[in-house]
This record gives C-alpha cells, sequence and structure tokens, in this order.
C-alpha cells in the first residue's frame, strides 16, 4: 500500500514531483531518477512506481529494470545508476546520524534515540533526505511534526 506524508499533500495528488516512497526505491534498486525524467512519464507510470512492491531482492531487481526499460522509453537514454548502500543509515535504528541532529538543533528540536528508534525506515529516510544541505529544507519541521518529533 502507498504510503505518502502529509508534508507532501501539495503534489501527491498529481504526482508532479518524485514522492518520498519511490525516492526510497530509488534508493534501493540504484537508479537516480531525474524529476525531469519523472515529468517525461504518463500518470499511470508514476502511480505504477508508487504502487510496485521493492523490498525483496527479486522484486528491487524487477523494479530496477522496469524503471530502467521506463526511462530509456521515454528519455532515449538510459539512467545513471547509483551506488546501493549495504548499511543504509535509514536501516539503522540505533544511531541518529549528523545531519538530523544538526538540522533539529537548527529548529530548536532534541531528538532521543528513543524517538528514532520508534520511526519506521520511510521515516528516517525522509528526514534524511530532508536534512541533506544542498536540499530545500521547508519539510524538514513539517516532517518532524508529522512523526510527532517535536
Amino acid at each position: 500500500m502507498a504510503t505518502f506524508f502529509k508534508f507532501e499533500s501539495d503534489f501527491v495528488d498529481s504526482l508532479r514531483c518524485i514522492p518520498m516512497q519511490v525516492r526510497y526505491k530509488l534508493d534501493s534498486c540504484g537508479i537516480k531518477l531525474k524529476l525531469s525524467d519523472w515529468n517525461h512519464m504518463a500518470h499511470a507510470e508514476r502511480e505504477t512506481l508508487v504502487e510496485l512492491p521493492c523490498t525483496t531482492e527479486t522484486e528491487i531487481r524487477a523494479y530496477q529494470e522496469y524503471l530502467q526499460q521506463l526511462i530509456l522509453e521515454r528519455t532515449g537514454i538510459p539512467p545513471a545508476k547509483l551506488p546501493i548502500e549495504a548499511h543504509p543509515a535509514w536501516m539503522d535504528s540505533t544511531t541518529i546520524p549528523g545531519s538530523i541532529q544538526e538540522k533539529s538543533q537548527e529548529i530548536h528540536i532534541t531528538l532521543t534515540p528513543h524517538q528514532w528508534a520508534n520511526l519506521t525506515p520511510l521515516q528516517r529516510f525522509a528526514l534524511i533526505k530532508l536534512s541533506r544541505s544542498g536540499h530545500e529544507n521547508k519539510n524538514f519541521p513539517k516532517a518532524m511534526a508529522e512523526f510527532s518529533l517535536l
């Protein structure tokens, strides 16, 4: 089942931006999907990328193959590949990444190890992505509130 966050509500109906759950799958299968490539896809294709499972090795491989073919068909260019992390930070419920601690402090919040451990991997992934430098971080405080961390 698709999981959309409230902080994504301004674009999930139209899927004009890549939702966190798809970004999570992209990191899982090692494919870089540019927003311009996403926008070349039909709405039904975007919905398929939201709905397709991408958890087991078989699902990840199938997702990767489907997405590579789709990008090639829509843009004429094969997608760039990303390294797949063996132990991604969002799967580690015991260590709060420095970027999240720094971003939390900027909004005067202290995130505890207990709070971090109680988040789902997708929630941890979202916070990591929203806390990275160079990223528009306006949704970080919204995500913190949505995840009951304020």
